[in-house]
């Protein structure tokens, strides 16, 4: 039980895919100017996610390498399909907010980089426990950006006033270099209280973990310290 856990820590912290690996840059800069929306976003992802994974793990051994890419789009594209029709559905004001982004869940690069990386190499539940961690890090760094956005940029919460009318928006905070500095000040304040991500320790090792051959190379000097 304990690997299944921490394939949720790892993509909660360890490997968060806006904090640490930087990636899906393009929803978080544009959807998480309020937090009900970082949070819409971020679910549907989540969901997206842990179904892939589920079905292209199950589907691994069946998939020829050759075509294995246009297959996990085509499946990925079906469950975003389904996911859009049900938010249009059930949420209309949430798909009216998200507009555009929900349907380019399909080629969004957190998604398919774990069904490459992940979901094809590994069993069905654990890659589904996978997909849990990496969207429940997505929609957590999601949230609190649009949070702060939407607190400095506007003065409210999940659209209640917060701050006094006295205190004048930032408007810059609603825009998209805001989300940039919103995502700076909380990658700072992670190193500052010492969350120590995977990255962070390939750096403090002599080893920056910018490629795979680097991380497989550090990760071989790991163990071999640790025999």
């Amino acid at each position: 039980m304990k690997k299944y856990f921490e394939r949720i820590w790892n993509g909660i912290v360890k490997e968060n895919p806006t904090l640490v690996l930087m990636l899906g840059m393009c929803p978080t800069l544009a959807v998480s100017t309020r937090a009900i929306n970082g949070i819409g976003m971020g679910l549907s992802t989540t969901a997206v996610l842990i179904l892939s994974n589920l079905v292209i793990s199950l589907l691994r051994k069946l998939i020829p390498n050759q075509v294995r890419l246009p297959a996990y789009i085509v499946i990925v594209a079906s469950l975003v399909t389904v996911t859009e029709l049900s938010i249009q559905a059930y949420l209309p004001e949430l798909y009216a907010s998200l507009g555009i982004y929900i349907p380019l869940i399909v080629v969004n690069c957190i998604i398919l980089g774990r069904a490459e990386a992940y979901a094809s190499k590994n069993p069905p539940l654990l890659s589904a426990f996978d997909g849990l961690g990496i969207g429940l890090g997505f929609t957590i760094a999601l949230a609190l950006a649009g949070a702060l956005r939407e607190l400095l940029g506007n003065g409210t919460l999940f659209g209640a006033q917060i701050l006094p009318e006295s205190i004048p928006p930032i408007g810059i905070f609603i825009q998209p270099p805001g989300a940039f500095l919103i995502i700076a000040l909380i990658i700072a304040v992670m190193n500052a209280i010492g969350i120590k991500t995977r990255q962070r320790k390939l750096v403090e090792s002599d080893c920056d973990g910018n490629c795979a051959l680097c991380a497989q190379v550090c990760d071989k000097k790991e163990e071999a310290k640790d025999k």
